[in-house]
């Protein structure tokens, strides 16, 4: 699994205001990352179009959406694995994490708030939604710059119209010991592209997919963490390997994190564009279907496949 590392992830600016394609600050940012993502697999990104205060206001709201009774947080269903409620399971017992589909879109967080609150919560649902529709800015601005790297420029509508979003909200119970214990054990995500932020508390351990090497990442309050999931791994043929990352804690302290996972669309087929293909780079996955890759993931023969995309869809 490789050793801990004291070594930093590259920090990469979107903040400027001219941050736009085919600019000199663009071709920059670009050019970072892509040495961050063939160096590491995961970069952290400075990024200020979310207020400070929305940022903040956040971590109230995931608090009061926790605290509420465990038969309220059931409720939260969800036909595609891993986007409903997760929790009490005795592999990952201080683990809980709810999702919302298209948090963007006002209604829809508001209508999913209402599984919580029937009177609904207007404050929480503001706050997720601008949380989300702000962050999809930097997700848009990262997968232009990756296809603009490996040339892909004529397949970019049809990439950004075959994805849609979850936010995902995270809380993980401070265990009590002074030994780490493990929050999530290290895995890699499913979808396409994963945006993660988080309280003050450490704990999140990001590997580095040219070294192996395990990087704890120390949080700011100023920053996100960028990794690749294997959605975008298996499209670009390859080219980029999808992050392993877990969470280790200790303390008493609970950890809240947001992430803004990028998946495609349920009945799409992602398929490795021709251009990626040739005999030094040989297909490695049929064309498969994001919301079936998921249901193999949970089913009896994928819960026990050492690599479920490969299993399921490996050439």
């Amino acid at each position: 699994m490789g050793s801990l590392s004291d070594s930093k992830l590259p920090a990469i600016d979107f903040t400027k205001p001219d941050l736009k394609p085919g600019t000199l600050q663009w071709d920059s940012v670009k050019a970072q990352v892509q040495q961050a993502l063939q160096q590491f697999g995961c970069f952290e990104a400075l990024f200020d179009k979310i207020p400070l205060e929305i940022r903040e206001a956040i971590f109230g709201a995931l608090e009061e959406l926790f605290d509420l009774p465990l038969e309220i947080k059931t409720l939260n269903v969800s036909k595609t694995p891993y986007h409903g409620y997760i929790g009490q399971h005795p592999k990952i017992p201080l683990f809980e994490s709810i999702g919302f589909d298209d948090a963007h879109v006002l209604e829809n967080v508001e209508a999913q708030t209402r599984t919580f609150w029937p009177q609904g919560n207007a404050s929480f649902s503001k706050i997720i939604q601008s949380y989300a529709k702000e962050l999809r800015e930097l997700d848009q601005m990262i997968r232009r710059m990756i296809l603009e790297i490996f040339q892909l420029e004529k397949y970019m509508e049809e990439h950004m119209d075959s994805s849609e979003y979850l936010l995902k909200v995270m809380k993980y119970k401070g265990p009590r010991t002074s030994e780490p214990q493990v929050g999530l054990g290290a895995h890699t995500d499913m979808d396409l592209v994963t945006i993660l932020y988080q309280n003050e508390v450490n704990g999140l351990g990001l590997q580095s997919s040219s070294t192996g090497e395990w990087i704890d990442w120390v949080p700011s309050k100023d920053s996100f963490i960028v990794t690749i999931g294997e959605s975008l791994h298996a499209w670009l043929n390859g080219r980029l390997k999808a992050t392993y990352h877990r969470v280790m804690l200790n303390g008493d302290k609970p950890r809240y994190s947001v992430g803004l996972f990028t998946v495609p669309k349920a009945g799409y087929m992602i398929r490795a564009p021709e251009e990626l293909v040739d005999e030094a780079h040989p297909l490695l996955y049929k064309p498969f279907d994001y919301a079936e890759l998921l249901r193999f993931h949970v089913s009896n023969e994928g819960r026990y496949t050492q690599s479920g995309l490969k299993g399921y869809c490996g050439v």
